[in-house]
């Protein structure tokens, strides 16, 4: 059976080319673009986090306030992240990180209330967890910015 397209390599360079330009702009067309906003209460958040953590040695009920406002920035976090266009991603990460049923730091945040204290090895093993799931937030938000707007 004969085909009707060229047998030239040319043709099959070009039809590659377009093909990743398409699909470069496609990709592209569903991400959120880069926050400022959101990479800095990303980086700020894990810091706070991670200074409550070292805490949980002591009563809970001693730190409630802390945890308390903890929480309210976490959520705040979520929404703007669920709130921008095209970040579901983000969103996402940020829902895990928070959801008190998970290993993250929702799931730490309930234990401490429910033990009252915690370990200085659980402490030091959960603060990794976290911090590589603060770690993948900020990430996902730096990987949006282009090497052409950094100045």
């Amino acid at each position: 059976m004969r085909s009707n397209f060229p047998k030239n390599k040319t043709f099959g360079v070009i039809s590659f080319a377009f093909i990743f330009i398409s699909l470069t702009f496609y990709a592209c067309s569903y991400i959120a673009p880069y926050s400022h906003f959101a990479y800095k209460q990303a980086t700020s958040l894990k810091v706070e986090a991670l200074a409550l953590m070292n805490k949980a040695t002591d009563q809970s009920a001693s730190h409630e306030n802390e945890i308390k406002e903890l929480e309210t920035k976490i959520e705040k976090a979520y929404e703007y992240a669920k709130g921008r266009p095209k970040n579901e991603l983000s969103a996402k990460q940020w829902q895990i990180l928070k959801d008190p049923n998970k290993n993250l730091l929702g799931g730490f945040i309930k234990r401490w209330r429910k033990e009252s204290t915690l370990s200085t090895h659980f402490i030091k093993e959960a603060k990794g967890l976290v911090a590589d799931a603060f770690d993948t937030i900020s990430g996902l938000e730096s990987g949006k910015i282009k090497k052409s707007d950094v100045k």
